[in-house]
């Protein structure tokens, strides 16, 4: 039905569309005469069955579409009914399946708490079990002797840990009593002797013997030695019951690592843990130790003699005798005296030009006064540059062998990490003396110049004033 309204309804259009030019084609059918049709026109047809008129059909269409209309709308009615109350159903499902969601999801988070819950008390649990199985085996190393269980695979019970509260008491029971027993222990030497023990509570023990007495430290896996002899008398007065006013001791908390006796390292030991440029900044500072003492040399030669010189030659001066002054100058030696005789030499010269005879003449013994100033302070420079070479070398040699061992015996990093240190350390130890000692010698060498300066001054000076005095040609 639906499918064939659109078809009656473009014929009722149709219809309509005839209905409305009807009247004009009538219309002019009248204006025509009636002379004009042909004598078989005129003749009256025979009548013929009447047929339904257009406006007749329209309207039977119109009253078919009014019904189709209306039925549409009843069947629209009902289906949007149907449509709302098919709606309010599923939003009820809704509702109720968002709430049994909700619902649902709050179970989820219980569960999930309870889950985690359950997570950290199995992890507690865990941990406390390692706490008292660690307890225990430090139990078996430090009360061994006074407690005596066997655990093997099985987990501790309650009787086990009471046990160990009940020896641990005990323990510290004896820990503060002086007790003798009888047992072995090594000399200073390494023998192994038998005698005496006195322990003092659980941390520290006496050995006493026909061939050794003193304080005993731990030697490894249980066993003692004799820490010095020195406390040997505080050991017996301890076995005779007396109680001496200083007491030597060596602490210890466990006899199973060996306590070693630190021995200082000597000069070339701590050279040679620095490798090969240990050795290197070693021999360049006794190369610039070495340049210090004749840079000291030359410079306490040049510049000690310059005021006897200058008081030698003096008299000679005043007295206008540059033949004698001259002589005197020769026969001294140093930088002094011969600035002094170069500048004797030239007296007779006009002023400026002694002067410039002066400064060659010091020019001349700078390169002698400078003598290996100049390489202590390249030793001072170079110094803690090869420091920080042996510092990356040592470095370098480090993570190669973390990378080939790992991080499980710090004995294996020690060379790397000793290459590193003592060479820095000995880069310093060289160029500080260096650069303090190579400033305060040039400041020295400064100070001779101008005291050589100082002296050739006074030399034009006091013959001048000699030559200005009545009867110094004469003289």
């Amino acid at each position: 039905m639906i499918r064939v309204l659109p078809i009656r309804y473009a014929l009722s259009c149709l219809a309509l569309s005839i209905v409305a030019l009807l009247p004009n084609a009538l219309a002019q059918d009248s204006a025509e005469p009636a002379t004009a049709a042909p004598v078989e026109e005129q003749l009256a047809p025979l009548p013929e069955p009447q047929q339904p008129s257009l406006e007749q059909a329209y309207q039977r269409e119109f009253a078919f579409l009014q019904g189709q209309k209306r039925d549409l709308e009843s069947r629209l009615t009902e289906t949007e009914a149907r449509i709302d109350q098919e709606r309010s159903g599923l939003q009820q499902e809704i509702r109720t399946l968002e709430n049994r969601v909700i619902e649902l999801r709050g179970q989820g988070d219980r569960l999930d708490t309870l889950v985690f819950e359950s997570q950290r008390s199995v992890e507690l649990a865990r941990e406390n079990s390692d706490l008292l199985g660690a307890t225990f085996t430090q139990a078996d190393f430090t009360l061994e002797d006074a407690w005596d269980s066997e655990l093997g695979d099985r987990a501790p019970g309650a009787d086990d840990v009471r046990n160990l509260f009940t020896a641990a008491l005990g323990y510290l029971d004896r820990g503060h009593r002086l007790r003798s027993d009888r047992g072995e222990f090594f000399l200073a030497d390494g023998t192994r002797v038998d005698g005496q023990i006195l322990r003092v509570g659980n941390i520290a023990a006496y050995g006493l013997s026909d061939r050794g007495a003193g304080a005993l430290a731990p030697a490894g896996d249980g066993e003692l030695k004799i820490w010095n002899d020195v406390s040997a008398e505080t050991a017996r007065a301890l076995a005779a019951g007396q109680a001496p006013d200083v007491l030597p001791i060596f602490l210890f908390e466990s006899l199973n690592a060996e306590v070693e006796r630190k021995v200082a390292k000597g000069v070339l030991e701590t050279v040679d843990s620095g490798g090969v440029i240990g050795w290197i900044i070693f021999f360049l500072g006794l190369v610039g130790l070495l340049l210090v003492i004749l840079r000291v040399g030359f410079l306490q030669r040049s510049g000690a003699s310059t005021d006897r010189i200058m008081t030698a030659i003096a008299g000679h001066i005043r007295r206008g005798d540059r033949s004698a002054a001259l002589e005197v100058a020769k026969n001294r030696k140093g930088a002094t005296a011969r600035v002094l005789a170069a500048t004797i030499r030239n007296l007779e010269r006009d002023r400026e030009h002694v002067e410039d005879i002066v400064s060659e003449a010091i020019l001349h013994e700078n390169a002698h006064l400078n003598r290996f100033g100049a390489i202590i302070i390249v030793i001072a420079a170079v110094s803690p540059l090869l420091g920080l070479l042996g510092t990356v070398t040592g470095m370098i040699a480090t993570f190669d062998v973390i990378t080939e061992f790992g991080t499980g015996d710090p004995k294996l990093l020690s060379g790397g990490i000793s290459i590193a240190l003592v060479t820095t350390e000995l880069g310093l130890i060289v160029a500080i003396p260096m650069l303090l000692f190579g400033n305060l010698l040039s400041g020295w060498a400064e100070g001779i110049k101008d005291d050589m300066e100082k002296a050739a001054l006074r030399v034009i000076n006091l013959f001048s004033e000699a030559e200005r005095r009545p009867g110094a040609e004469a003289a």
